[in-house]
């Protein structure tokens, strides 16, 4: 019986991946002159597994590769090789290819790289490098001995491999170690022999099956041992070997005539050379740091499950069963054939035992998607790393809030803008050392993240001590751009928000990091794609703060009802700031048809909703109803509409999923009675009706 192991293959994915971001973390910290043991312990730990269960699962490629970083990490540990930047520098290489190995084997893709081979070359070295130096000290006297440990030559080994009657059922394929063996020389396979029972008596689980494997290989005992590594205690496993006579005497002439100090010297020479060359070209990654070439960076694909801790199912069943009992109650009261005033009091403390069980179940529901923002931190320690490497700037990043809870795929999403954000403040932000002390600050400039909740919202701050905003710099490149006219004057917050605008740009050659004008602009409308707005200060020469405000969830929304004509909508309670009945004094129109409302020292632009939706409504000028004022890229911008309902959370419906995209609204949702309410999406809704700021027309 062969078991399918691809449904294990996703944890597997996941514990891997989780791994090589234990390693990283471990290597970024990693004092290379002094190095932590436990930390090189947590690493040899990540790379073993990695490597064990690659080869359970027939993943020879990872399996072969891992094998080397193992070996090198091995002996680091033992004490027999010092730790070198040149080695951490691999290690984090190696980490990077890794990701996209797992990834082209979760897409189901061949994995072609360059790197990889080079890699291979060059760690086979680094590892050779050090037997023979070990064995030169040992054996110096004795250079035939020496010699002959050099070129070991080609052994045949034979193996008896008995498998135990619950090698199955532990999930371990003899097929998949037999294949890994495959891997390391030619290999052949012969049935010695098998004790299966009567037929009656067959466990259709159970291996009855015994081997005897043929190996020629060069590889040593300790290589085909780790082959079955995972089943020795549950199997009977015999070795014996003999040497191969090799005919290809002409070849071997032709090597041993070479001087052995100057080939091996040749061949690290242009290993190394070649990983340089890779280790200095593949320094930063568009998004997260390194990546090999000729493989296009491997967006690790979003993930299908997601890890629940024990206590958050544990309060989850016990949700469910208190809504059993209490629809057990209701079913009682519903099976009566007259309900008395007894009864009645009966099924309104039934209905409001439902409601708080059901409010209570749904909290438990989004907790299990809630995940701590940490998961998005770990990536910014290496990137600040190869960034301040490449940019020539000393760096310390601080991570806060790391507990701080995020739904999932909100954290997804912010994911991406937040990198364009830390790489503006390494890139723009930060001054080089030589600046820094001659501005009398510390050599190295500090970036810090820091997450917290704040009523419903997640608030994410990305802080840097650098230069600031060079106002008068900004204001001179958008007159360039012709975003601002030659004469017009601007107040500061006015000239830092220039940032935000399409192809705006302070750079004055374009770099891998910046000069192009699409990011700012890109990073704050991925923002408002997700209900979630950001904020701007800063101060020459203390530097900049940028915060961005996230709803918890996206799927569920806390939502003011209103209603325009017969229509109900929903408005983000986020993105409101306070709703008025306006007084025809306080209204202004515009030439191009505009109207304008003045609110305290401040004149806002209406968008009458019926409108733009095409409705007929009850207040068609604004003195006949409400104008809600809500916030719009950090502007307030007023809504018409006829009348404010009730607030209430309401579960968000995708309309491109079940219909198409419609301008001006982010989703939909199903009421109480079962009516459908459109939510407003005020950004596009402002886009929709062509309004940009008019504070400066209004003055």
């Amino acid at each position: 019986m062969e078991i399918d192991l691809s449904q294990f293959s996703q944890v597997f994915f996941e514990e891997s991946l989780e791994g090589l971001d234990a390693m990283e973390s471990e290597l970024l910290n990693l004092d290379v002159n002094n190095p932590d043991e436990e930390a090189i312990n947590t690493i040899f730990r990540a790379a073993h597994s990695i490597k064990g269960g690659s080869a359970t699962f027939g993943f020879s490629q990872v399996a072969n590769y891992t094998h080397l970083l193992e070996t090198l990490l091995d002996e680091i540990r033992d004490g027999r090789r010092q730790m070198t930047s040149e080695h951490q520098d691999m290690l984090l290489l190696s980490v990077d290819l890794l990701r996209n190995m797992f990834d082209a084997l979760m897409r189901k893709i061949d994995f072609d790289d360059p790197l990889l081979a080079q890699l291979e070359k060059q760690f086979t070295i680094e590892i050779d490098k050090g037997t023979k130096g070990s064995v030169s000290e040992e054996l110096d006297s004795s250079s035939d001995t020496l010699a002959e440990q050099e070129t070991p030559g080609l052994l045949r080994w034979v193996i008896d491999f008995q498998a135990g009657i619950d090698i199955l059922r532990c999930g371990n394929d003899p097929y998949l170690m037999f294949n890994e063996l495959r891997q390391l020389g030619e290999l052949s396979v012969c049935l010695a022999g098998h004790s299966s029972p009567e037929f009656n008596d067959i466990d259709p689980e159970a291996c009855y099956l015994n081997w005897q494997l043929e190996l020629i290989t060069d590889q040593p005992l300790e290589r085909l041992k780790e082959v079955f590594e995972w089943v020795e205690d549950e199997c009977t496993i015999n070795y014996s070997s003999s040497p191969v006579i090799n005919d290809n005497t002409e070849q071997d002439d032709e090597l041993s005539n070479r001087d052995p100090a100057e080939a091996a010297s040749s061949q690290e020479q242009q290993g190394s050379e070649a990983v340089q060359r890779e280790l200095e070209s593949n320094k930063v990654d568009e998004a997260q740091g390194p990546k090999p070439k000729a493989v296009s960076q491997a967006k690790t694909p979003e993930t299908s499950s997601i890890r629940v801790s024990i206590d958050k199912i544990d309060l989850l069943i016990n949700m469910v069963g208190e809504l059993v009992i209490t629809q057990a109650m209701l079913g009682q009261i519903g099976q009566q054939d007259k309900i008395d005033e007894e009864s009645l009091i009966s099924l309104k403390q039934g209905l409001e035992q439902l409601a708080t069980h059901t409010r209570d179940l749904q909290e438990s529901v989004m907790q299990i998607r809630m995940l701590p923002i940490s998961f998005a931190f770990n990536r910014f320690p290496r990137l600040v790393r190869d960034i301040g490497q490449q940019l020539g700037k000393k760096v310390n990043l601080v991570l806060k809030g790391e507990d701080t809870e995020l739904d999932k795929t909100v954290m997804e999403k912010i994911v991406d803008p937040m990198v364009h954000l830390v790489r503006n403040s390494l890139d723009h932000g930060l001054e080089t050392p030589e600046e820094r002390l001659a501005k009398g600050k510390s050599e190295a400039g500090t970036i810090t993240l820091n997450a917290f909740h704040q009523g419903g919202s997640i608030i994410i701050e990305i802080i840097d001590d650098g230069a600031g905003l060079d106002t008068d710099r900004i204001l001179r490149k958008a007159r360039e751009k012709g975003l601002v006219g030659q004469e017009e004057e601007l107040s500061t917050e006015a000239i830092h928000k220039l940032i935000f605008k399409p192809g705006f740009s302070t750079a004055d050659a374009v770099s891998d990091l910046s000069g192009r004008g699409v990011g700012m602009d890109v990073v704050r409308r991925n923002i408002n794609e997700l209900n979630g707005s950001i904020e701007l200060k800063s101060s020459q020469d203390k530097g900049s703060r940028f915060t961005i405000r996230l709803p918890l969830t996206l799927a569920i929304l806390d939502g003011q009802l209103v209603r325009v004509g017969k229509h109900i909508y929903v408005v983000p309670l986020v993105s409101i700031h306070e709703s008025l009945q306006v007084e025809p004094s306080k209204i202004n129109r515009l030439s191009d048809g505009h109207e304008l409302i003045q609110l305290r020292n401040e004149y806002l632009p209406v968008i009458k909703v019926y409108q733009e939706f095409c409705h007929t409504s009850d207040a068609k000028e604004i003195k006949d109803g409400l104008v809600m004022v809500v916030d719009s890229n950090n502007e307030k911008i007023g809504l018409l509409v006829d009348e404010l309902l009730s607030q209430q959370q309401v579960v968000i419906k995708s309309l491109e999923d079940n219909y198409n995209r419609v301008p001006g609204v982010s989703g939909a949702t199903i009421l109480g009675d079962g009516t459908v309410a459109l939510i407003i999406d005020v950004t596009g809704l402002v886009s929709m009706a062509g309004i940009a700021s008019m504070k400066e027309d209004a003055a």
